[in-house]
């Protein structure tokens, strides 16, 4: 199939252009602030609407920090001890999940902390909002055609333009579907369930690692880095012990909540 050709702009106002990617991210925090309003309700959190809007600000601002930082030491670090004004070019792209994580939990700490509530209720509440922002985010990135799959004969493979003129996998909408609505669908069933504070966070946890280490068996890795430790790369590498830590971690907790 070959790639649609989508414009990574959607709008042109002189100068000015806005893109896919940066909608994405936009349409994602709006759509955190209704799933968090919603959500601090349910758990009958006294939140007022400034206090989420603080919360997501903190929050976005710990994703956007960490997930620079994490590209730059997990996937390039050579690069930018040679560029280090590169740092700061980040319309160039490279952007870390993993990284994004660590800063989004120490944001959350803090606020945690401002906000007098306990990590863990707080982060139960965030975490139902992350599949939104991570299925749009991997869309902008399809859109983008960057982050394209392995070569496949499979009929649906689509030959991305930089990707060689050889047929892909679109690993890009296999990530959307799983860490997308897939994921939000069982932490919204896990919260139903009204779990011990940090059940539904070690859910998150353990869920996007297992579903990141399978589909990036289809994902072209990384050029700079390639595979590491036989035919894994770096995002399985990162991944799978998110898996086996949450997993532990929801076994852990339900435990001594029954205690």
């Amino acid at each position: 199939m070959p790639f649609p050709h989508i414009d990574p702009v959607f709008f042109r106002l002189g100068p000015l252009e806005f893109r896919w990617y940066g909608l994405m991210y936009i349409l994602g925090f709006i759509a955190s602030y209704v799933i968090l309003k919603r959500g601090a309700k349910r758990m009958g959190l006294p939140f007022t609407k400034d206090d989420v809007a603080d919360i997501i600000f903190s929050l976005a601002l710990g994703v956007i920090l960490g997930g620079r930082l994490g590209y730059i030491v997990f996937y390039n670090l050579p690069y930018y001890l040679v560029h280090p004004l590169k740092v700061f070019a980040v319309w160039e792209g490279g952007m870390s999940f993993h990284g994004g994580l660590m800063g989004v939990v120490v944001a959350g700490i803090l606020a945690a902390r401002k906000k007098g509530i306990g990590f863990f209720t707080l982060a139960d509440l965030c975490v139902p909002a992350a599949p939104v922002g991570l299925g749009l985010g991997r869309l902008g990135n399809f859109i983008n055609g960057e982050l394209y799959g392995r070569p496949t004969d499979l009929p649906w493979g689509i030959i991305f333009p930089g990707g060689g003129g050889v047929p892909r996998h679109p690993s890009q909408l296999y990530e959307a579907f799983l860490e997308g609505p897939v994921l939000f669908a069982i932490l919204s069933v896990v919260a139903r369930k009204k779990p011990p504070a940090g059940v539904v966070f070690w859910t998150f946890i353990a869920m996007y690692g297992l579903f990141r280490f399978f589909v990036e068996f289809f994902r072209e890795p990384d050029a700079q880095l390639g595979y590491l430790l036989g035919p894994f790369s770096m995002g399985q590498l990162l991944s799978f012990p998110m898996f086996l830590l949450g997993a532990a971690m929801v076994a852990v907790v339900s435990r001594r909540a029954k205690k």
